[in-house]
């Protein structure tokens, strides 16, 4: 039978690369280790790893098995959070992953009045997930996602909580600057500064450069909008970001805001939840806080 122990053990080694390392993360002898581990073996038939001189490699039931770990472990260990808030009269911890990096500015905004309604309530941002936000939602690792771009399951809820639209941000100066809008071509020549996020999820990319089939001359990552509005200020690229933060940098730094297109390219953000937390108060108050703030047009 499988324990969790035997899942505690796979993953310790995978993350910590060889038995000893994992037998003192674990706080066991390795003897004991490998005794759990080689009584695991021979109740399933087969192996777990194959020695290849000093290290361990996973069989291909081992690598079953770490699969089964990294999808469990969280999930178990959130049941037991749970459990042991309800037992002491606590309300939680909300896991908040973001999958939209300009959103975290937003996002202040609403958690400043939600932790001062909820006191019991801690709050806990995450914006990097093994498998993914959705993943990381179904799997127990976060308990509410921030997308822009949501993934319908039947197990989880998506839920609008403002729209926006995505204008490119240029220096004071520009010459599009004094363009009502801008087209595709206009960005062969400019360096594109975005956050560090593959180009099929960066609608700069998807709704408005691929369609017609260009590139621009040099794309550059930024992991935080001020210091890539600083670059963009300074004559250093141009960036594509929600107009409302745009708007907000604007009073800042010397930078003038131009539609993507004629039409612009219009986006929402929705707040991802699982179907068996829809009775979760807090859960349902921080959502209703969200809907209820108004961002700036």
């Amino acid at each position: 039978m499988i324990e969790r122990i035997h899942l505690r053990v796979v993953h310790a080694v995978e993350q910590h690369g060889s038995l000893t390392a994992a037998a003192g993360v674990l706080c066991v002898t390795q003897s004991a280790l490998s005794h759990t581990i080689r009584k695991l073996e021979d109740n399933l038939g087969t192996a777990i790893w194959l020695r290849e001189g000093r290290s361990l490699r996973l069989t291909q039931a081992g690598r079953h098995l770490l699969d089964i770990a990294n999808r469990v472990l969280p999930l178990l260990d959130h049941a037991e959070d749970k459990l042991k808030q309800i037992a002491q009269g606590e309300q939680g911890t909300l896991r908040i992953g973001m999958e939209c990096h300009p959103c975290y500015q937003w996002l202040l905004k609403v958690v400043s009045p939600f932790l001062a309604g909820w006191p019991g309530v801690d709050v806990d941002v995450r914006q990097k997930f093994q498998f993914g936000g959705v993943d990381a939602l179904q799997d127990h690792e976060i308990d509410l996602l921030v997308t822009p771009d949501p993934v319908y399951h039947s197990d989880l809820c998506f839920v609008p909580v403002f729209d926006y639209e995505q204008v490119l941000v240029v220096p004071v100066g520009h010459e599009l600057a004094e363009r009502s809008f801008a087209r595709p071509n206009d960005l062969r020549d400019e360096v594109l500064l975005t956050y560090p996020v593959a180009r099929e999820r960066l609608d700069i990319y998807t709704e408005f450069l691929n369609p017609d089939a260009v590139v621009p001359k040099q794309h550059k990552t930024s992991e935080t909008t001020d210091i890539m509005l600083q670059m963009v200020a300074s004559g250093r690229g141009v960036a594509a970001l929600p107009r409302w933060l745009a708007k907000e940098y604007c009073h800042k730094l010397p930078l003038s805001v131009v539609r993507l297109g004629k039409d612009g390219i219009a986006k929402q953000i929705h707040l991802g939840t699982r179907e068996t937390d829809e009775d979760t108060s807090y859960l349902n108050a921080f959502i209703d806080l969200a809907r209820d703030y108004k961002v700036p047009v």
